[in-house]
């Protein structure tokens, strides 16, 4: 019996209002702007305004898929986001008012670090195989933040990215092989008393360069394909330059040349968003992927690699091959509008928002309208978060 096709039907992006150039950032520390834009890979980076958070720039991102495709037959949404709202209640449930999520869907979060959105995908495939009349919403969502003045503050960044899952999908299907790795490793956390996150950079680098390596083990173990029948790697991307670093370990690992030409055809198209969006965690993965398509030639029946890595940690390689007519389903205007329509920021600016706290006394606080994005936080109130539509 032949299984129905299940994969990715519909990809849809959204960052923030802000951008941060790296040259502004290079020049208040003091230090060569090449160090971010040559040696990380990245030459921008999203900044929330006062009025954003995850939930906005979800709603923002999935509000497209729904005005596309309706809401029939959505019977789960999964937001998967490491840097959340709330402890207990489930940052997609604020979405239902904003843009018409069906009340006959259940609502989840999911939190892994930057793997949260691949296990959503997978979550999601693994539903729609059971009943193949049902369509998942994914979304996948963060800000990433670090303290000012330490090695991680250039690596900041924010966006989000929903995925439409279904059984014939329009843009992808997913492949059944799937290689995992997961392990007891403190590379990056962000205890619950922090706003900002905690990174050995060094051990980070390893751990993902090591998970990749066993995921890929995992994954020919399971009948997956050879590398070279990929035509482009699909990395997460803390900094871009670490996808090049972790497919060179990768391919030196299996015995490969790691000819920089040849790194550089298989990376180079999806890290184009991500040089200018930063760090989107859940959502940086997802990023690739729409970069590569909006970027590249015919992919029509090719086979992409996928390698997830949340730090912890988790890390997957999985794939997937593009499907007839993918063209067509492309949001490309609309990413590049995305990214293009971001107000820069100036420094004095970017240090007020990074250091601004929520308010944790229960009054009402509202919240100065400043993002030109389609939704807002209105105001905090009694602890309770208010948003609109603008």
């Amino acid at each position: 019996m032949t299984s129905t096709p299940v994969g990715i039907h519909d990809l849809s992006f959204a960052t923030t209002h802000y951008a941060l150039d790296h040259g502004v950032l290079a020049e208040r520390l003091g230090v060569d702007p090449d160090k971010f834009y040559l040696g990380i890979g990245q030459e921008m980076m999203s900044v929330a305004a006062a009025d954003e958070d995850i939930v906005t720039i979800a709603a923002a991102a999935a509000k497209p898929i729904l005005d596309r495709h309706g809401v029939d037959n959505i019977r789960t949404v999964l937001l998967a986001t490491e840097s959340g709202v709330d402890q207990s209640k489930a940052a997609g449930l604020y979405l239902h008012p904003l843009i018409g999520l069906p009340n006959t869907a259940r609502v989840v979060e999911l939190k892994q670090a930057c793997y949260g959105g691949t296990a959503g995908l997978q979550f999601a495939a693994g539903l729609i195989a059971r009943d193949p009349s049902q369509r998942v919403l994914v979304i996948a969502a963060d800000i990433a933040k670090y303290e000012l003045d330490t090695p991680g503050e250039p690596t900041q960044g924010a966006a989000a990215v929903a995925m439409l899952v279904s059984a014939n999908p329009a843009i992808l299907e997913l492949e059944p092989h799937s290689g995992i790795y997961s392990a007891d490793i403190m590379d990056f956390w962000r205890p619950n008393y922090r706003t900002a996150a905690m990174v050995d950079g060094k051990t980070s680098v390893n751990a993902y360069q090591k998970a990749t390596q066993e995921a890929w083990t995992d994954y020919r173990r399971n009948g997956g394909r050879d590398l070279t029948e990929f035509a482009a790697f699909c990395y997460h991307q803390p900094f871009t330059k670490m996808a090049f670093k972790a497919h060179r370990h990768l391919l030196e690992s299996q015995g490969h040349t790691a000819e920089p030409a040849e790194i550089d055809a298989a990376l180079h198209n999806t890290t184009i968003y991500n040089r200018t969006v930063g760090n989107s965690y859940t959502a940086s993965l997802y990023l690739g992927l729409a970069s590569l398509l909006d970027h590249t030639g015919d992919l029509t029946g090719q086979a992409l690699a996928f390698i997830s890595y949340g730090s912890g940690s988790v890390a997957e390689f999985f794939s997937g091959t593009v499907q007839p007519g993918y063209r067509e389903h492309l949001r490309t205007e609309e990413n590049r509008d995305a990214i293009a329509t971001r107000v820069a920021l100036d420094y004095d600016r970017y240090r007020v928002l990074h250091e601004t706290e929520s308010p944790s006394d229960g009054m009402y606080h509202a919240i100065p309208e400043e993002t030109g994005r389609p939704f807002r936080l209105a105001a905090i109130s009694g602890h309770k978060r208010i948003y609109e539509s603008r």
